[in-house]
């Protein structure tokens, strides 16, 4: 892979702002920085070149959850006409103890995914991807099952009650937190979380073949501002117990570290999720084995759930 161009969601702090500091380390030679709002993506531009001595960030207005906001982003980018080398989609939202809805309809953990989908299909469908570009996108522990606090809906069973059997029917629920989806504002996270994972397999079939894409957990970083709407739980009880635990407490910088770690793998692990190892919160990353994330089912439901949500597809072109 070049070290041109890389693009990187949700720069304004935290592991973005972090991620896109270490790049530029690297001698990548522009990074487009994102963020909701432009004068604010400004400010972050202006502050890493001086954090980094160099000129070579361009902001970019990106709203994930505006499909219009996408739509502008990826029209701004075409008309640059330069292939991104590196995708890095960080951008996320902890629930909040109340449940929110985007105006697209999308619960709101969720609504940076549908974005970034949006956002990635329209840059393969404008060939604004290098031939041997990579895409990495933040996932995290819970979608692996056994984090304290944190647990994933059972979407087999989710489906047999509500939907007939019918997987993309509840994946879609899930995606907008429908009337039978219980708001837990820890199980939305793990929820997706493990979308991502399951849709970073899906498209994997769908990339050319020297293209690859990776699901990385970054790993616990508790003083990332991604925090701010976590539950009372979390922000109170877990974060708190996390801080004393060894390792927990990584700097954004060890955490996006990960990030720039995974962009280097190659294409025979395209599609699967790096995180900790079992039981751990930091530490290496490693290709995560359990069954239900290489389940080319449920890839396959949240894939559609998310073509169904977002208006947005893309053709299999690639049997890995």
């Amino acid at each position: 892979m070049e070290h041109s161009i890389a693009l990187v969601t949700g720069t304004t702090s935290g592991l973005g702002h972090a991620a896109a500091r270490l790049l530029a380390g690297e001698g990548w030679r522009e990074i487009i920085i994102t963020g909701r709002s432009l004068a604010r993506t400004r400010e972050a531009a202006a502050q890493l070149a001086a954090e980094t001595k160099r000129q070579i960030f361009t902001p970019l207005e990106l709203d994930l959850n505006t499909p219009a906001s996408v739509q502008s982003a990826l029209a701004a980018l075409v008309k640059g006409g330069r292939p991104i080398d590196f995708l890095l989609l960080n951008a996320g939202m902890v629930p909040g103890k109340q449940r929110v809805i985007t105006a697209a309809g999308v619960e709101a953990s969720q609504a940076p995914l549908i974005g970034h989908h949006q956002l990635t299909v329209g840059l393969l469908r404008a060939n604004l991807l290098s031939p041997n570009a990579r895409i990495v996108i933040a996932s995290a522990e819970p979608a692996r099952g056994g984090v304290p606090m944190f647990k994933y809906t059972d979407v087999d069973a989710l489906a047999a009650k509500y939907h007939g059997g019918d997987l993309t029917a509840a994946m879609e629920a899930l995606l907008r937190n429908g009337p039978n989806v219980k708001y837990v504002p820890n199980n939305a996270y793990a929820d997706a979380k493990l979308i991502v994972a399951w849709w970073a397999a899906a498209l994997a079939r769908r990339l050319p073949s020297d293209m690859a894409v990776y699901a990385v957990s970054p790993g616990a970083a508790t003083s990332t501002k991604v925090s701010r709407q976590a539950s009372l739980a979390v922000k109170y009880l877990f974060i708190p117990i996390a801080n004393l635990i060894p390792g927990m407490n990584q700097t954004p910088e060890t955490a996006a570290r990960r990030y720039l770690q995974a962009s280097e793998f190659g294409t025979e692990v395209s599609g699967q999720f790096f995180a900790s190892a079992e039981g751990k919160f930091s530490g290496p990353i490693e290709a995560q084995r359990h069954p239900h994330l290489h389940d080319g089912a449920f890839q396959e439901a949240a894939w559609q759930a998310i073509v169904n949500v977002s208006g947005v597809n893309l053709s299999v072109v690639n049997l890995h």
